[in-house]
């Protein structure tokens, strides 16, 4: 209930001081990318429940001539680009935390399609509610493999306080800041993860 607290106190007074950066964002993002200004898709939330997690639209609508969607780093744009280099595109998600869903800094929400490819120790970064920011963000971020990012994720789960939060967020301002881990090398975010490897000689 406490950190629950600390979550609406924090995302609400930023929400509030951040209203006039949102505004001009969101006529930003219409103004280069055109309606929908937000993005929205499903993510899985506390437990694996599914929620609809909102940012700001940072790419177009580029399909191929079947209509399949182009790759991430084919429709992120410039502006897009930017937008995600400064992490305004996850100014959003604040009305995530404070309806509930998520919290200031948890493990981040991933794809629903990456539920059943986790392993049951990674699948307790579900333990918790998702974040906007993360151990695992502040530590690396996109530039680094899955396995080190799951095992950052546990760790908070296991180390979790209001502590932690604060030092959490207040190294994300920093991060920010540096635009510091944004991506992957060759990829526009952070490459897909596609499971656990087995070792067949193993079995």
């Amino acid at each position: 209930m406490i950190k629950r607290l600390f979550d609406i106190t924090i995302a609400t007074t930023a929400l509030i001081v951040l209203s006039p950066v949102y505004a001009i964002t969101a006529y930003q993002v219409r103004r280069h990318l055109g309606a929908p200004v937000l993005f929205r898709q499903t993510r899985p939330g506390l437990h694996g429940k599914p929620f609809e997690m909102i940012k700001f639209r940072s790419m177009n609508d580029g399909a191929d001539l079947h209509g399949k969607p182009l790759e991430d780093d084919e429709r992120l744009t410039p502006f897009g680009k930017a937008l995600r280099n400064s992490s305004l595109d996850e100014l959003p998600e604040l009305w995530n935390v404070i309806k509930g869903d998520m919290s200031l800094v948890g493990p981040r929400p991933l794809l629903m399609e990456y539920l059943p490819l986790y392993n049951a120790e990674q699948a307790r970064r579900h333990d918790v509610r998702p974040g906007i920011t993360g151990h695992a963000q502040v530590n690396g971020r996109n530039a680094i493999g899955w396995d080190e990012k799951f095992a950052l994720d546990i760790w908070y789960v296991d180390h979790q306080s209001l502590w932690l939060d604060t030092k959490i967020l207040l190294k994300t301002i920093k991060k920010v800041i540096r635009k510091e881990g944004i991506s992957a090398d060759g990829e526009a975010t952070m490459s897909k993860f596609t499971g656990n490897r087995v070792d067949t000689e193993m079995l």
